[in-house]
């Protein structure tokens, strides 16, 4: 089985191409980044170390690289011959790697057998959303081709990389745990024996419980460690009040998940438990600017800290965590952040309750905006 994978960072290396090389899948990675292809295509192999307490490592074989740039005949040439093309990029690159997969869907035409596209993406749907950037380049007498043998899969991936110490160039460090659930309902012809992958009928409650736990939790630990001065994960987790404000949000997210999706609460219990010793692994260390990093984007009205805590507040129940971490959101500012530096500048010049209605898509004399100022306004009171 040939696949293509488009991002060959940390993310790239350390979760989906290591799992699809685990299932005996020849990965081709796809990268602008001329030093990681030059390496890959000189080594064909690369370490792969678990942050852990028994140090563990592992050796990913049967990989090479192409330069997206320099190289993008051969790029096109590889997703025509591939049987999987997958992307672990960003979300906001996807509309940028979209063209050269369109090229090579259509020249996949000479031999149409199916080929499926997943992007791994922290996002929601980003499969689906990459399908509508990708078929947008392809010309209308091929869109129905192209659509009868591409199947483009939703998915929801869940690994923490943390920032990388490492003196060989494409040695990442992952976290051992790992999660990836693809959506069945678009897949052509028998489903592969990768064991890495979840499949399931349908990804929609799969994506609200990592966004509602994973993202939500270290959320607010991001938000709440950078208002206090720390400056990693694992520094403001150690803060009582921290961890009590990560666990009581999760909490408020928790009854969502059971009431709409069904899921049972001692098994959310656990999932939770470890998502919060996953916070704690002291042998991970993210930096509070990278997890909290695109504030606006989070403090969207179908992110993280909006969603729920708007819905929490529809059903007249409580949703102070949420509020809170919307709060420390919003005094964000960390040198470099672009979204932070505009969130900062919006206040500046139209008010917080002004700033987080925009945001938000919540009025201004809504609860949760009012709710979310006065505890914004407790907080500078405190500093």
């Amino acid at each position: 089985m040939k696949s293509v994978h488009i991002g060959a960072g940390n993310i790239g290396r350390g979760f989906i191409g290591a799992l699809l090389s685990h299932a005996d899948v020849q990965v081709t990675f796809a990268d602008v980044n001329s030093d990681i292809i030059s390496a890959l295509k000189e080594k064909q192999q690369y370490e792969v170390i678990y942050a852990q307490e028994e140090t563990h490592a592992e050796t990913i074989t049967g990989v090479t690289g192409l330069n997206s740039a320099t190289e993008e005949e051969a790029v096109i040439k590889a997703i025509a011959e591939a049987d999987l093309v997958t992307t672990a990029v960003g979300p906001s690159v996807l509309p940028h790697v979209a063209p050269v997969i369109a090229k090579g869907l259509v020249k996949r035409a000479k031999q149409p057998k199916p080929i499926h596209v997943i992007a791994c993406e922290n996002m929601i749907r980003g499969s689906s959303q990459l399908r509508e950037f990708v078929m947008a380049h392809v010309d209308g007498q091929d869109v129905e081709l192209v659509e009868s043998y591409t199947a483009f899969c939703d998915a929801a991936v869940d690994r923490i990389v943390p920032i990388q110490e490492q003196q060989d160039l494409l040695t990442v460090q992952v976290e051992p745990y790992f999660e990836w659930v693809v959506e069945k309902r678009n897949w052509q012809g028998d489903l592969p024996a990768i064991e890495a992958i979840t499949f399931v009928d349908d990804l929609e409650p799969y994506i609200e419980r990592k966004l509602l736990t994973v993202n939500t939790g270290h959320a607010a630990i991001a938000y709440a460690g950078y208002a206090k001065g720390y400056a990693t994960i694992i520094e403001a987790i150690k803060d009582e009040e921290i961890l009590n404000l990560a666990k009581q949000a999760l909490e408020e997210t928790s009854s969502l998940l059971q009431e709409k999706w069904g899921f049972e609460e001692d098994d959310l219990a656990h999932y939770i438990a470890k998502i919060l010793q996953r916070y704690q692994n002291p042998y991970i260390s993210d930096r509070l600017t990278r997890v909290g990093r695109g504030p606006i984007r989070k403090l969207g009205p179908k992110d993280r800290l909006v969603y729920p805590a708007q819905a929490l507040l529809d059903k007249g129940k409580s949703a102070d965590a949420l509020l809170t971490t919307i709060a420390y959101a919003l005094e964000f500012d960390p040198e470099g952040d672009e979204e932070a530096k505009e969130l900062q500048e919006r206040i500046k010049a139209e008010g917080v309750v002004s700033a987080l209605s925009r945001i938000s898509g919540q009025p201004k004399d809504s609860e949760l905006v009012t709710k979310a100022n006065d505890k914004y306004e407790h907080q500078k009171d405190r500093a």
